[in-house]
């Protein structure tokens, strides 16, 4: 089977430019020596956890409502990706009818059914990846609420006390990661949109979002506050 007649080098770079920048994103981070806010932030889950180990189990309350609204948005994310895949797969079953329609219009480029296929199939698999993403981060909050629920009042100073404070921040830390890599999945998708443009503005919205990305990352305001809160931590010795 042949590629599209349409389906050039500058198409399968636009494509894979998407895969690898979304891939891509945490170890370019951490190759500029800042890392990803949530990341830096497991400092301060550390102290978190640390706070927890010495609370009573009557005063978790709090704690336990902060790690809803986290379960909550992973819930949320979840669902509603899962809902924009169903439709994804489902018009794909019907993609004859929709690149035909679409190529009807006046502002739309005209190219094959098979690009038109694989730019749609692009998409789909973003959210596809996106939706394991938010499942897994799912699945790692409840590994991290047993955790959770394992400390005790233990004092915190002993070996033992340290590894369930780091692990427990650690599970959390992840739990968060892999949320914040579907969120960034819908980044992605938006360049997978562009493709049926062209794969010069998918190219160029692929650098522009990622360059966003990475300014909210590193230069914005909250970026810069976290980053003063963390040194702050650490100066003082209370990361744990």
């Amino acid at each position: 089977m042949s590629l599209p007649y349409d389906f050039d080098f500058l198409h399968v770079f636009a494509v894979v430019l998407i895969f690898f920048m979304w891939w891509a994103y945490g170890p370019i981070l951490r190759l500029l020596g800042r890392g990803t806010l949530n990341a830096q932030l497991h400092v301060v889950r550390l102290k978190w956890m640390r706070m927890l180990l010495h609370s009573r189990r009557e005063n978790r309350v709090f704690d336990g409502i902060l790690l809803g609204q986290v379960s909550s948005s992973m819930s949320f994310f979840g669902s509603a990706t899962l809902i924009v895949l169903a439709g994804l797969v489902g018009t794909l079953a019907s993609i004859n009818h929709v690149h035909a329609s679409l190529t009807q219009m006046a502002f739309f480029p005209s190219i094959s059914l098979a690009l038109f296929t694989i730019n749609f199939a692009s998409i789909t698999v973003i959210m596809a990846i996106s939706f394991f993403s938010f499942t897994y981060a799912l699945r790692k909050l409840a590994y991290t609420l047993a955790l959770i629920g394992g400390l005790d009042e233990a004092p915190a100073a002993t070996p033992q006390a340290n590894v369930m404070i780091t692990a427990t921040a650690t599970v959390l830390t992840e739990a968060l990661k892999s949320m914040n890599n579907g969120i960034r999945g819908y980044y992605y998708a938006v360049a997978g949109i562009f493709l049926f443009m062209g794969p010069l503005p998918s190219i160029a919205m692929t650098i522009f979002l990622s360059f966003l990305l990475y300014y909210r990352q590193g230069l914005s305001t909250e970026a810069l506050a976290i980053e003063r809160y963390v040194n702050a931590m650490i100066e003082e010795g209370i990361e744990g």
